[in-house]
C-alpha cells in the first residue's frame, strides 16, 4: 500500500516540475521581449538588444529540478 502512494506522490511531482518548465518558458520569453523592445524574430526601430541564444540552468524547487532554457540578450550590433 505504501508503494502505490509513493509512486503516485512521485508522479503528482513529475507533473508539477513539467506544468512549472511549460509556464516558465513563455514568461521568459515575454519579459526578453520586453527588455529586448522586440519579439522574436520581430523586427523594429525599437529594438534596444539582440537575443544571442539560450543557457540552461537547472531551477530547484521543492518538487525537484527543473530544466530551464534562459534567453540571451546581447547589447549593440
Amino acid at each position: 500500500m505504501a508503494l502505490c502512494t509513493l509512486v503516485d506522490k512521485i508522479a503528482d511531482a513529475e507533473l508539477l516540475r513539467e506544468m512549472i518548465g511549460f509556464a516558465a518558458g513563455p514568461l521568459m520569453e515575454l519579459e526578453v521581449a520586453a527588455l529586448a523592445g522586440a519579439g522574436h524574430g520581430e523586427r523594429s526601430p525599437d529594438r534596444l538588444a539582440q537575443r544571442n541564444g539560450y543557457r540552461d540552468r537547472d531551477w530547484q524547487i521543492r518538487a525537484g529540478t527543473v530544466e530551464l532554457r534562459i534567453p540571451r540578450l546581447r547589447k549593440g550590433s
